[in-house]
């Protein structure tokens, strides 16, 4: 099983810049998608970014513009380039691998790191 280690996060200014890694324990190349979510206190998890196997790009609207998602050559990391951050980007930030079929289990396969901390003041 793969497991997945988030790091990066921490307290900035808003207008400031962060890089959120995603590290694998293994390889993540069968994975069919990596992605950033988010989840502010009292809200519900969201999508942030999600880059595809053959690296599409897809983002929230809310973060269009201001962040990238990106892979490492050997694809065990993940990370995401945050910029222009504002207050309203202050959350747990969790990376997802996500496998749409596995070929053992003939079911889909969702791993979650553990979460970073990102907090922007204003």
């Amino acid at each position: 099983q793969v497991q997945l280690l988030e790091s990066g996060g921490g307290l900035v200014q808003a207008g400031g810049s962060l890089r959120l890694s995603c590290t694998a324990s293994g390889s993540i190349f069968l994975f069919n998608y990596m992605g950033w979510f988010r989840q502010a206190p009292g809200k519900e998890r969201e999508l942030v970014a999600i880059i595809t196997n053959g690296d599409a790009a897809n983002y929230a609207e809310s973060v269009k513009g201001r962040f990238t998602i990106s892979r490492d050559a050997a694809k065990t990391t993940v990370f995401l380039q945050m910029n222009s951050l504002k207050a309203e980007d202050t959350a747990d930030y969790y990376c997802q691998a996500h496998k749409i079929l596995d070929a053992a289990t003939g079911s889909p396969v969702t791993v979650w790191g553990q979460g970073t901390q990102v907090t922007v003041s204003s």
